[in-house]
């Protein structure tokens, strides 16, 4: 995979992200790993799925890519999202950030998740043992109950 920021079907190998920012000016890399937990709120989840505006979602990584390289500086990042079923304990992101310093790369890793809750096209529907909905955004501030919006309905 030559993508540093990409979105995939695939189940993800965290090393792919790591490997993208392994270098000799690193003395740290943190990687955050989320993953589909059983329980969210007091509900059991049997699974999740997830949809992306998949070009602009890469573009709205990249730019969590370039915000942190202005915040900190001397920082790599990588970062994929899985899109479409995942089932209980499947990766659903890897963010992976080198810094010369431990410090930097834990901020910047924490930055880049809260960041890709905040702006970018992702959506993820649940389904729990009593029936689905479709969580909206992923702070979950706003809710599509019918569905996600299309392509033209982002653009505007």
């Amino acid at each position: 995979m030559d993508k540093t920021f990409w979105i995939t079907q695939e189940a993800i190998n965290p090393n792919e992200c790591i490997e993208k920012v392994v270098r000799n000016e690193a003395g740290a890399v943190n990687t955050f790993i989320g993953i589909v937990r059983e329980f969210t709120k007091g509900k059991r989840t049997l699974f999740l799925e997830y949809q992306a505006y998949v070009p602009m979602a890469e573009k709205k990584l990249a730019q969590i890519g370039d915000e942190i390289q202005d915040k900190w500086g001397n920082a790599d990042v990588a970062i994929v999202h899985r899109i479409g079923r995942l089932d209980i304990t499947d990766i659903a992101v890897v963010i992976a950030v080198s810094t010369p310093h431990r410090a930097d790369a834990f901020d910047a890793s924490r930055y880049a998740i809260e960041r890709i809750k905040e702006i970018v096209p992702i959506w993820k529907k649940e389904h729990w043992e009593d029936g689905t909905k479709w969580i909206g955004d992923q702070k979950e501030n706003t809710s599509y109950d019918k569905k996600i919006p299309s392509e033209e309905e982002m653009r505007r």
